[in-house]
């Protein structure tokens, strides 16, 4: 790409890649998804680990932005620095199918959004609700063809007018609060235990991380950055906003409604929330900041998950087609990709009851890994003390923090179970094949024999997972 060509993008259009990225379907049902596992207590305890360990995680973004200015896109060049080509690979294509996976979902929450007011779209699972997504899938692909600074500028608007509607609520649902509701809510449950609270907390997880998803949008995009500094201050601004919205917005909705009730709310819950305080205009404001949401969301997903099998091309872990870029500088060859992936998910969720809660199990699956790797790459950087003979200023935070994020990202994936962990390994595995076809592309040896036993792993993982699934040992 030309560097005469390249967009150069500010704090302001980085932040709004971090929010536009995060702000998306999830904060719009969070109210049913956390009101089906717990009451507020356990929230609580569940938002001060899960913004604990993000906010450790947002500090390891924000050192090796400072301290490895030259790797570009972030998640996926720090795999690659620290732990190899494979596991680079495989954290680019973890990350990748996470955003594939998460524009399922968007799409999903759409067309049941709509499904409200227009039975005929469902729960968004319908024939008429994938022929109108699909239709919007390509008129976004369009759109981003054009030039990845127009697409940019577009997110920035619309990452502005999504909040707008989500503080709103906030508003509402505070001056609406009774008290002896959440006081009802508060423990989840009859049996207050620390075994209940601890399995209440479990269960949150996977949800935390969907919605945290995204935190590295301005990392991805460090290429873009006209000052290397703005990456790491995006990434943590725009971090603690969205932190401070995802955790008022479930707080608060337990003082609205009885947990059961939340429990049975169709998504998006928050639509039921604000009904109950406002009545059904409610439901009608939340549906329209939810489509302005997640249509923005989607644009900086796929904007992401291009910019990903890009940058893997460049460095020869990807294969050679897709690091081609068009005229306007737009890696379309990941584009398309990107795009025909989208496509066949969405015709698979014809197929499944529960689209929705699917896709956003995997997309937090799928992007443990990714997450994993930054950690521990952060900690392996402090520890061995590269780059801090020559700046040692923040050295023990640093490796405080690293450790921190690492332990919170290993508690992750234990948390999510060994049935994510298996579906995860039906895309790892056959994945594999890109990494196999872009080592040949370049003469190289395909695995060392540390990496032939992880693809091993993987690919014995995927048989298993799909032997799971075909005979119903798993369900999806």
């Amino acid at each position: 790409m030309a560097s005469d060509s390249n967009p150069h993008f500010s704090v302001w259009t980085l932040m709004a890649m971090v929010v536009g990225s995060m702000v998306g379907a999830g904060i719009f049902s969070l109210p049913q998804a956390f009101g089906r596992v717990t009451g507020p207590f356990g929230a609580l305890i569940a938002w001060s680990i899960a913004g604990t360990g993000m906010l450790m995680l947002a500090f390891v973004f924000q050192t090796l932005s400072r301290r490895k200015p030259e790797l570009d896109t972030g998640i996926y060049a720090y795999a690659k620095a620290g732990f190899g080509n494979y596991l680079g690979f495989l954290s680019a294509l973890g990350y990748w199918s996470a955003a594939c996976l998460g524009n399922v979902s968007y799409f999903v929450l759409i067309k049941s959004t709509l499904g409200l007011f227009f039975p005929v779209f469902g729960d968004g699972n319908t024939i008429i609700a994938i022929v109108c997504s699909s239709t919007l899938l390509w008129l976004f692909h369009t759109l981003i063809l054009r030039g990845v600074r127009g697409a940019a500028a577009v997110n920035t608007i619309v990452t502005f007018a999504k909040v707008i509607p989500i503080i709103l609520f906030i508003a509402l649902v505070a001056w609406g609060f009774h008290a002896d509701i959440f006081a009802a809510n508060f423990w989840g449950g009859e049996d207050i235990s620390v075994s209940n609270v601890a399995s209440q907390v479990r269960a949150t997880m996977l949800v935390t991380v969907f919605v945290f998803v995204g935190i590295e949008g301005a990392s991805v995009y460090s290429r873009y950055a006209r000052n290397r500094n703005d990456v790491g201050v995006a990434t943590l601004v725009g971090f603690l906003g969205v932190l401070c919205l995802l955790a008022l917005v479930t707080i608060l909705s337990y003082g609205a409604m009885l947990r059961t009730d939340l429990a049975g709310l169709r998504n998006p819950s928050m639509a039921g929330v604000l009904e109950s305080v406002v009545g059904p205009w409610g439901a009608i404001f939340v549906s329209v900041g939810l489509l302005i949401s997640v249509l923005g969301a989607y644009l900086s997903w796929v904007l992401l998950a291009a910019e990903i099998l890009f940058s893997a091309s460049r460095y020869e872990t990807m294969p050679r087609f897709l690091s081609h870029e068009n005229r306007s500088d737009v890696p379309s060859n990941a584009l398309w990709l990107t795009n025909i992936i989208v496509q066949t998910f969405l015709i698979l969720t014809l197929f499944t009851q529960y689209a929705f809660r699917l896709a956003l199990e995997l997309t937090s699956s799928m992007i443990l890994i990714p997450y994993l790797l930054v950690a521990a790459y952060g900690l392996k950087l402090a520890w061995s003390g590269e780059t801090y003979d020559r700046d040692p200023s923040g050295h023990r935070k640093d490796l405080i923090c690293a450790g921190i994020a690492l332990i919170y990202t290993a508690g992750l994936i234990y948390a999510a179970g060994a049935k994510h962990l298996l579906l995860s390994a039906v895309i790892y595995g056959p994945g594999s094949i890109l990494f196999i076809v872009a080592r040949r592309e370049g003469g190289k040896t395909v695995f060392t024999p540390s990496e032939w036993v992880m693809f091993a792993t993987a690919s014995i993982g995927a048989a298993i997972a799909i032997y799971s699934i075909t005979t119903g040992l798993i369900s999806v």
